[in-house]
């Protein structure tokens, strides 16, 4: 359905920076929904006309809302033969029952006649889309921004490929590494800006995992605040024991956040307090145990099934360790404040990683920088991501 609609071709040169920037607008439009199109990826898309104006553009909003390219279709009106599609993502081809219809039959029927895509597709019951497209004569550009694309969607592709989410863990310490003073202090370490940017970060991701040990000891909300627009996501506490008080400001019966509580425990748990705290609107998972904890990789696979693709770890010092030791310490954010705790390691104040450490430094847990430290107000923000293990 694509022959013969093609405009004169430009030299490839200039070509392809029009389709780089096409590219990024379409990055643009797909970040508009950062943190509430879970399970699904961001999505964006544009179409451009044969004159090279840009007549329609669309993103992919939340889940079981329409795709990026069919609200970019929908302005155009019949306008779209001889047009050419922007999309970061292949059009999905899924077969089954699915909550939207494919979008490549749609693209085809509509006469676009070029599909510029920055990645494919990984899930293969939803991939072919391009390939599809292809086949019935549409001209296809694959791989304009690809890295790019792929960093906007690094935690939905952790969910497709690994079935698990993509976990961050964040802490705010000082420039010793502490999270708290020796006496348990540790409101607050960093200043306003860094809390605000937490709040924004809360924002974006899909769910907030914390130990029973920071909810007994902090009582946190673990909601959104300081962000117009923002949704809380869903709050989970680790607990192998059902520790956590029914009287917990994050249990829907002690807030007017609407967002779901979840305490992930064990089989061995006190019946006794799973009643309690079911009755105060936790939801309670009983996972399977790695020793008396709570299997984190089954926690994965759960959350992972609960439709969450983007987690962020707030500790405290015993989650975090366990996290890291399961290798599943995707990336790091840290927010060091220009203070000194102090102590020797056994009589100061608890670090941002507990656990009883390793002995040897080829067994260390390794991450990388990405980008440079920033300011944020008095504070510095550290990003780090999944190194291999060793020297």
């Amino acid at each position: 359905m694509g022959g013969g609609r093609r405009k004169p071709r430009l030299d490839p040169g200039r070509q392809r920076e029009l389709d780089e920037a096409h590219m990024r607008r379409c990055l643009v439009l797909a970040a508009r929904a950062r943190g509430r199109t879970a399970p699904n990826p961001m999505v964006g898309c544009v179409i451009v006309d044969r004159s090279g104006a840009v007549i329609a553009e669309g993103f992919h909003a939340r889940a079981g809302l329409p795709h990026a390219e069919a609200n970019a279709l929908a302005e155009v009106a019949g306008r779209a033969p001889g047009c050419t599609m922007y999309v970061n993502l292949e059009p999905c081809a899924h077969r089954g029952n699915r909550r939207t219809e494919p979008c490549a039959p749609k693209v085809l029927a509509s006469g676009i006649a070029r599909l510029v895509i920055g990645m494919g597709d990984p899930i293969p019951s939803h991939a072919g889309g391009a390939r599809y497209l292809a086949r019935n004569g549409i001209e296809v550009v694959r791989g304009i921004l690809r890295a790019e694309c792929i960093e906007l969607n690094r935690p939905w592709l952790c969910w497709a490929k690994s079935r698990r989410p993509l976990f961050v863990l964040k802490a705010g310490v000082s420039l010793d590494g502490r999270v708290a003073t020796r006496t348990g202090e540790s409101q607050w370490i960093t200043g306003p800006p860094a809390r605000r940017e937490v709040h924004a970060l809360r924002n974006e991701v899909d769910g907030i995992v914390v130990g029973v040990g920071t909810v007994r000891a902090d009582d946190p909300r673990l909601t959104v605040r300081g962000v117009r627009g923002g949704r809380d996501p869903v709050r989970v506490v680790v607990d192998s024991e059902l520790r956590t008080p029914p009287s917990s400001a994050l249990l829907p019966a002690n807030t007017r956040s609407k967002a779901r509580a979840v305490i992930a425990t064990t089989r061995a748990a006190p019946h006794r307090r799973f009643t309690r705290l079911a009755a105060a609107g936790a939801e309670i998972w009983r996972l399977p145990a790695r020793g008396k904890r709570v299997d984190l990789r089954k926690l994965a696979t759960r959350l992972a099934d609960e439709g969450l693709a983007h987690v962020l770890v707030e500790g405290g010092p015993t989650l975090h360790a366990a996290f890291v030791e399961a290798d599943l310490a995707d990336e790091i954010r840290l927010y060091m404040a220009g203070i000194v705790l102090g102590g020797e390691a056994a009589r100061g104040g608890p670090g941002w990683v507990g656990g009883a450490g390793v002995a040897r430094l080829a067994s260390a847990s390794r991450f990388q920088f990405v980008g440079e430290p920033r300011r944020v107000g008095s504070d510095v923000a550290l990003t780090l991501r999944r190194g291999k293990k060793g020297p």
